[in-house]
């Protein structure tokens, strides 16, 4: 049986800070402060995101601070001044937030904040309540998996599923999450799925394939 896909349940931080729409900047500072972390949902009723508010949003106010700006700028910059005039959550906050459903893929999740230049994201339930937060770094726990555990589920699901009769033929080595493939296989053709394959389990971070067929070694591909 094919191991499922680690989804964005698996690798979330499930003890989430947030602070409701009527919090004062000071406030939103603070618990950013004592939690170390760059940003925060905005939540109202029983817990959906309606907001994040980010250092970014709140250092418009330290950025406008000491730089009064004439009418032409202000309205060349009119989201930016309004913030700098704000000292509630819910007028700093970015809306509508980025999120993300608890079952998206991590690749799906790690689209997500390149598309939209964010470093977390809150994870949502379909009602919009907040279930979690996912970051960059928790995308890479995949890649703290033990060698052994990825050695398991290369030979699980992809060299005994390619391979059912030459399949103990075959070698699995992990090194660091560097896979190698060895041995003699009986279908040359399935040599460069295997390491495309081999490369797409989660965690794996490269893979050397000298896997050969009838007395021939199939090059690693690039």
């Amino acid at each position: 049986m094919t191991t499922p896909p680690f989804t964005v349940a698996d690798v979330m931080t499930r003890k989430v800070v947030a602070v409701l729409p009527g919090a004062e900047f000071k406030e939103i500072v603070t618990a950013m402060e004592r939690w170390k972390v760059t940003a925060v949902p905005v939540v109202e009723g029983e817990g959906r995101v309606v907001g994040v508010v980010s250092e970014a949003d709140l250092l418009v106010k330290e950025e406008f601070h000491d730089h009064r700006l004439g009418l032409v700028e202000q309205m060349r910059h009119l989201d930016a001044t309004a913030k700098a005039g704000s000292r509630r959550a819910e007028d700093l906050m970015t809306s509508p937030a980025v999120t993300v459903a608890p079952e998206a893929s991590l690749p799906q999740a790690a689209r997500l904040m390149a598309a939209h230049h964010v470093k977390r994201l809150p994870v949502v339930d379909t009602t919009g309540a907040i279930q979690g937060i996912v970051s960059r770094a928790d995308l890479l726990k995949v890649f703290l998996r033990p060698d052994d555990d990825l050695a398991a589920e290369v030979r699980h699901d992809v060299i005994e599923q390619l391979f059912p009769l030459s399949h103990r033929k075959v070698g699995v080595r992990v090194d660091a999450g560097v896979v190698t493939l060895s041995g003699e296989v009986g279908d040359s053709a399935l040599i460069p799925l295997a390491a495309r394959l081999a490369r797409a389990v989660e965690g794996v971070v490269d893979v050397r394939c000298d896997l050969s067929a009838r007395g021939r070694t199939q090059p690693h591909p690039r």
